[in-house]
C-alpha cells in the first residue's frame, strides 16, 4: 500500500535532490510540497527568495505548494503552533510521512521527529548520513543547476554570493566550510534539473549585505550577503 508524504521544500538543492530520490521511490507519493515564508517580505525563510520565484518551481515540478505564512517576528513556541496546525491539517489528506533534505544535524532530525510524533506523522531523511561531497558531485552529475543566493559572511566572503555551484565553486570552498553548506554556510536556489518540466527563468537583482545579532548575550553580529532574483 502506497503511503501519502509531505515534502519540506526549500527551493535550494538539498532539497530537491532529496526529493528527485523521494520522486523514484515507490513506496510512498509525495502529494503535496510545504515552504515557510515571511509575510512581511514574501521571501523564503532563510534563503531570501522570492515567493513568485518558489511558485515557478512548484509548478515545473508539478506538485501542489501549500506555504506556512510566518511572521517576521516569531518565537519558537509559536513556529511550533503553527506547524502543528499545518501538520494536523495535511493529516486530513491522508498524509502520514514528512520528507525533509538534512543530511547530518543529530538535533535537527531530533527535534523534527519529536515534533512529528507529537502529531502521529513520521519523518523521512532520504539523505540521511550520505557523504556531503559525494552528494554535492551526485547533484551536479545529475544534471541540477542552483545558484547561491545567500552567505553567512563569518564563514565565506562576498565574491560566493551569486555563483552557481559547479566543480570550480567546490574548488575555491575554503577548508571546513561543508560543500554542502550543511552549517549553514550557504544556501541555493535551484533553477533547472530532472525533477522540473522546464528550466526556471529569472533575472540577477543586487547583493544585499545583512546585520543579524544570533545572540542574546552580547551585541556582536554577522553579515549575511543575499543575492537577490527575480
Amino acid at each position: 500500500m502506497t503511503e501519502f508524504s509531505l515534502f519540506n521544500w526549500s527551493g535550494g538543492k538539498d532539497s530537491a535532490l532529496a526529493l528527485y530520490h523521494s520522486l523514484k521511490d515507490d513506496s510512498h507519493q509525495i502529494k503535496r510540497l510545504l515552504t515557510s515564508i515571511n509575510i512581511e517580505t514574501e521571501r523564503i525563510s532563510m534563503h531570501g527568495v522570492r515567493l513568485s520565484l518558489l511558485e515557478k518551481q512548484a509548478y515545473a515540478i508539478g506538485i501542489p505548494l501549500s506555504i506556512l505564512c510566518l511572521p517576521g517576528e516569531i518565537t519558537m513556541e509559536e513556529y511550533d503552533q503553527m506547524m502543528r496546525i499545518q501538520m494536523n491539517q495535511v493529516k486530513e489528506e491522508g498524509i502520514t510521512t514528512s520528507v525533509f533534505g538534512d543530511i547530518f544535524l543529530e538535533d535537527l532530525k531530533a527535534y523534527r521527529e519529536q515534533r512529528l510524533e507529537e502529531v502521529g506523522l513520521s519523518g523521512k531523511f532520504p539523505l540521511w548520513k550520505r557523504d556531503t561531497t559525494e552528494l554535492v558531485h551526485e547533484f551536479i552529475d545529475l544534471g541540477f543547476r542552483t545558484m547561491v543566493v545567500s552567505v553567512d559572511g563569518s564563514k565565506l566572503d562576498q565574491s560566493f554570493v551569486g555563483r552557481e555551484i559547479d566543480k570550480a565553486f567546490l574548488n575555491d570552498l575554503p577548508e571546513g566550510v561543508d560543500p554542502c553548506g550543511e552549517n549553514g554556510e550557504f544556501h541555493s536556489f535551484v533553477f533547472e534539473g530532472p525533477i522540473f518540466k522546464e528550466p526556471i527563468q529569472f533575472e540577477r537583482g543586487e547583493v544585499v549585505a545583512k546585520e543579524y545579532n544570533l545572540s542574546k548575550e552580547n551585541d556582536e553580529t554577522v553579515t549575511y550577503w543575499f543575492q537577490d532574483l527575480f
